[in-house]
């Protein structure tokens, strides 16, 4: 890759001594009788098992059968034993531990729909209605073991969905809930699942989408599926009035029934039985559904909150997601170990005004915002009178993750929202991780788009081919030691050889992650694009992202992607796809414009052999760009899988523009 991407920049915020004190790093650093973070990593990692012992012990995780040992790597790092011979179900630490304690009459959920209604659920009254729904599922003949499918907007009820199956030792299955019949049916019938819950529709820019009617058409080819419990989220007038004998049973009815039942309390389950069947987004071949257990997902998603986000117990998150990406349920998990509240919305970020996320955030009290940089390069248009036309004084920092910040992305949010003084805290893991590898913090320095490094626990390093660390230039991301979340592999993999064919089978005892990354002089890290997206230009290797920075630094362009295509002399060549900002036209001067301004910045060999203007980029729900999508859909080759695709137009679009 390029020598200077994405190096040299300067450190744009830098905690003061106050505010690392007060964070709960400092306090577990303190605890322990060290001098700081660096002291504070090397402890994690000179003993991971320790580590997370004490992580479960810092998040108060009760276990009805107290563990013997918190990990157990005997038979491998890629095969770890966690919490051996433990029994505990993550909804009793979720909801019934905090019965009595101040958190019990506080916030856990602060809903808004699109139309502009709230609604609020303390945890008391959270827990009153999963228990109810739990005993309902009990009543319709589902227990332990048994696969659910969850296919609705983030509203309260698919919260109290989740937990609940959780809570009879099922297993949870979550949707996109924007997923067609095909990818609803592929993923039911591959989890084997015994139910589903759906919303009769969903609203999306003041449309009806109607989920029901798509479920319906899914279920022909899920035969497994032996009950559909229906939330009425739109009205029968606008999507039809559902079914409600046979297979079909209203959600009221469902809760109805189990408020009957004397049916309680959580099931008695073994920290590692599985919770959790999360499916990739299915973007490179078949979807892989990641197994994660009661003691494995939720524990790295509330340590990540806890540690390097800094989330507290009454904490107000809003993780813009939708629960069939893995953060969905990283906001349910986490926000509730933690004691903190979090907030569900389910339409879209700039409607009807641009200004619509910065108004929620000032409604509910946000005190972590989670957003794409997708979302920022919609809304620099706008300028910063939405934002400012709120008090987001509650905000202490916002994430981000799912794409990768282009510099002036990140400064405009850094400057506008943030006032310059509170982190961005980037964060970047995946479905298979449980939360993040990498991640800003509290207490350490941030560059522009960089990380500060790897989350407390997580032993990263950036490695060159043969597996030994690289610095100051490009390597690929890998995990020399196992975390709690970690998947315990792909369901219906049943001697796991998918999960370490993809995973540890390139370099014997890593994990090596599939991501391109960098770490600089000052131990900044850099995340620079998936390394199957590499192109080779005349045998130099160049990142998608460096292409894409030098294009949407343009005031001209909103988004871009860059993918290589065949050339006789150079083996690859760049084209590129941009998406305009309102107000630019298409011309050829500014196409001659845009080459011009990567070939500044990345040399004369790497020049684009084309720039393409198009209206929109094929993406999954959680905002990834599909490049493999659009590489064939430009040379006209194989789409693949392309169930996770958000908007099918999104591909027209790159063979109009060819």
């Amino acid at each position: 890759m390029s020598d200077s991407f994405p190096f040299g920049q300067s450190v744009a915020w830098n905690p003061s001594p106050d505010h690392v004190a007060g964070t709960n790093l400092a306090r577990l650093w303190t605890r322990l009788g060290l001098d700081g973070y660096a002291a504070l990593e090397r402890w994690a990692l000179d003993d991971i098992g320790r580590f997370w012992d004490l992580v479960m012990e810092d998040l108060g995780i009760e276990f009805s059968q107290p563990y013997t040992r918190a990990l157990d790597a005997s038979g491998g790092i890629e095969r770890p034993r966690w919490c051996v011979g433990g029994r505990m179900n993550v909804v009793h630490n979720c909801l019934d531990r905090w019965a009595g304690t101040e958190a019990w009459e506080r916030d856990a959920i602060r809903y808004e729909s699109e139309e502009g209604t709230t609604r609020s659920l303390t945890y008391l009254e959270l827990h009153a209605e999963v228990e109810a729904c739990a005993a309902g599922l009990r009543a319709h003949g589902l227990g332990a073991g048994d696969a659910v499918g969850l296919y609705l907007p983030m509203t309260p009820e698919i919260v109290v969905a989740f937990l609940a199956v959780a809570r009879i030792g099922g297993i949870i299955l979550p949707l996109f809930s924007g997923y067609g019949a095909e990818a609803v049916a592929t993923r039911l019938a591959d989890g084997n699942a015994k139910a589903l819950v759906v919303a009769d529709g969903a609203p999306r820019r003041g449309r009806a989408v109607p989920m029901k009617a798509i479920a319906d058409e899914a279920l022909a080819e899920a035969p497994s599926v032996r009950h559909v419990f229906v939330v009425d989220r739109m009205g029968d007038e606008l999507i039809g009035t559902p079914r409600t004998g046979g297979r079909d049973i209203p959600w009221s009815r469902l809760l109805e029934i189990g408020r009957q039942s004397t049916a309680t309390g959580c099931a008695d389950t073994a920290a590692e039985d599985p919770v959790l069947l999360i499916y990739t987004s299915g973007t490179t071949g078949t979807p892989k559904g990641a197994v994660h257990t009661h003691c494995g997902f939720p524990i790295k998603a509330a340590q990540d909150m806890r540690h390097p986000m800094d989330v507290r117990a009454g904490d107000v998150v809003w993780w813009m997601s939708d629960m069939g990406w893995m953060m969905g349920p990283w906001l349910v998990f986490g926000a509730l170990l933690n004691g903190a509240t979090m907030v569900l919305f389910d339409g879209a970020p700039d409607f009807p005004e641009a200004d619509r996320t910065w108004a929620i955030c000032e409604r509910h009290g946000v005190t972590l915002l989670g957003l794409s940089p997708t979302l920022i390069r919609a809304l620099m248009p706008h300028g910063a009178g939405p934002v400012q036309a709120h008090d987001l004084s509650a905000l202490r920092a916002v994430g981000s993750t799912g794409s990768p910040w282009d510099p002036e992305s990140w400064r405009w949010l850094f400057s506008t929202v943030l006032d310059s003084n509170r982190p961005i805290l980037n964060y970047s893991g995946g479905t298979e991780i449980s939360g993040g590898i990498v991640c800003g913090n509290h207490v350490q320095s941030l560059k522009p788009t960089g990380f500060s490094g790897p989350v407390l626990g997580m032993d990263a390093d950036v490695v060159d081919e043969s597996g030994e660390p690289v610095r100051g230039a490009v390597g690929e991301l890998a995990i020399r030691q196992p975390w709690i979340g970690m998947t315990r592999g792909f369901w219906g993999d049943e001697d796991n050889a998918r999960y370490h064919a993809t995973y540890w089978a390139r370099t014997p005892g890593l994990w090596v992650h599939g991501d391109f990354a960098a770490v600089d002089a000052d131990g900044q890290w850099f995340l620079l694009g998936r390394s199957d997206d590499t192109i080779k230009v005349a045998g130099k290797r160049l990142g998608p992202a460096e292409v894409e920075s030098a294009l949407n630094a343009a005031p001209e362009v909103l988004e871009s992607a860059a993918v290589g295509v065949p050339d006789d002399v150079k083996g690859q060549a760049v084209v590129a796809f941009a998406v305009l900002a309102a107000g630019a036209t298409e011309s050829d001067a500014l196409r001659e414009a845009l080459i011009g301004r990567v070939t500044d910045a990345l040399g004369k060999a790497l020049r684009p052999k084309a720039v393409l203007f198009v209206d929109a980029l094929p993406k999954t729900r959680n905002a990834k760009v599909m490049r493999r999508v659009i590489r064939a859909a430009h040379l006209d080759g194989d789409l693949g899988n392309v169930t996770a695709l958000e908007d099918e137009d999104a591909v027209e679009a790159i063979r109009r523009a060819r």
